[in-house]
């Protein structure tokens, strides 16, 4: 029987030894997570086809495109898991004497001037992530000063940016606007390239991230698995050699044990109730204060905590007043004493109370002599004596 045990836990141990190599060779890279959201700002050039007949021409660089030698393009914008992203674009350009512009050849240096607002979409989201290259399509309003004519319009884009590290890239696209109105304005295409930076970055994993991610659990659950089977095993051959251990300890230790683990909680108990004290009273008074009440509460929590344990309330009185009173005195004490814990959950059946009046004084105050106000405050007390455990 202990060797097919043994032999049963060798081979469990090869199996987890395996596992976890495997483990060890399946990790979590940087290459296994994207971008999934980010705030995202650009600056480069952008180039203005205000032909009129950009369809036909659409490449006639020399003839149609208009650009200037420096930066001419600033983005901003935000983007979300789902893909989608809203940015804000500022363009500045000119338009060259002797270009093409609303088909005719432009005699005059003038100034274009472009603000516009566009909501774009992650394509990635459709055709898989790529992890570098990420197109995307988008739609947008704006304001375009061209050519000495100002108009609201209408943008379509198309674009793509290509990824050198999480935060760099490069971001070419362009972008078709119609003019909202009836001017004589004229629609015309702006491309875009420049470089863009990311910043706010949220990561997630990739499709092949989130593939790893459950490989990993899953050989994590078979390791816990073999471990567990491991445990097990070894629990049950301790718990045989535990058991034939106890049988042969005499059962006289074995109750001795028991008895002083049972005088030790009792005496426990008496000494948490003997360690809050009594509870005092005004004079010719049975009204708790709130700083007694505190301690009243303690002793409710002692007594939550050991449900099996009855108590015996013994209230008295000072010697001043008639000892009927005081008796009657010491029986109000008694009652607002137990009525007060049984408010707080103790059951009446665990209190029981006594009355002493005055025939129980702590001191030597019994009215022959004269006692000051803080002596007789000792005697007008409620005490508590553990009555069974």
């Amino acid at each position: 029987m202990k060797s097919s045990t043994y032999y049963a836990l060798a081979c469990l141990m090869f199996v987890f030894t395996q596992t976890y190599s495997q483990e060890e060779n399946l990790q979590l890279t940087a290459k296994d997570s994207i971008v999934q959201s980010s705030w995202m700002f650009g600056v480069g050039y952008n180039i203005v086809d205000d032909s009129g007949d950009v369809f036909d021409k659409l490449f006639s660089v020399d003839d149609q495109w208009n650009a200037v030698a420096f930066p001419s393009r600033l983005s901003i914008g935000r983007y979300f898991k789902s893909g989608l992203g809203l940015e804000a674009i500022g363009t500045y350009n000119k338009y060259k004497v002797g270009k093409i512009i609303d088909d005719n050849v432009n005699a005059v240096e003038t100034t274009y001037l472009g603000l516009d607002a566009r909501l774009s979409y992650d394509l990635n989201k459709i055709i898989g992530e790529t992890g570098w290259f990420d197109p995307y399509v988008g739609v947008g309003v704006g304001y375009t000063d061209a050519n000495d004519q100002e108009r609201g319009t209408y943008n379509a884009v198309v674009g793509f940016r290509a990824w050198f590290s999480d935060r760099w890239g490069i971001d070419l696209s362009s972008s078709g606007k119609w003019a909202m109105d009836k001017t004589e304005a004229t629609n015309h295409i702006q491309h875009a390239a420049g470089v863009v930076y990311q910043f706010g970055i949220e990561k997630g994993l990739s499709k092949k991230g989130e593939k790893k991610l459950a490989m990993i659990q899953a050989m994590e659950q078979e390791k816990q698995r073999i471990a567990d089977s491991l445990a097990n095993a070894q629990r049950i051959k301790d718990e045989a050699a535990l058991a034939e251990r106890l049988a042969q300890e005499k059962e006289k230790a074995r109750l001795a044990a028991e008895i002083d683990a049972e005088n030790q909680r009792k005496q426990g108990i008496k000494d948490a109730i003997t360690a809050l004290g009594n509870v005092y009273f005004d004079f010719e008074s049975s009204s708790l204060n709130a700083s007694y009440r505190e301690k009243l509460d303690r002793l409710v929590v002692i007594l939550k905590e050991n449900p099996t344990v009855t108590i015996l309330i013994g209230a008295h009185t000072d010697s001043r007043g008639p000892a009927s009173f005081n008796l009657w005195l010491s029986e109000q004490r008694a009652e607002q004493t137990k009525k007060y814990l049984v408010a707080q959950g103790i059951t009446a059946d665990r209190l029981q109370i006594e009355a002493f009046g005055e025939t129980q004084l702590v001191n030597e105050c019994d009215g022959t002599i004269r006692c000051s106000e803080a002596k007789h405050r000792l005697n007008r007390r409620s005490e508590f004596e553990v009555l069974s455990y």
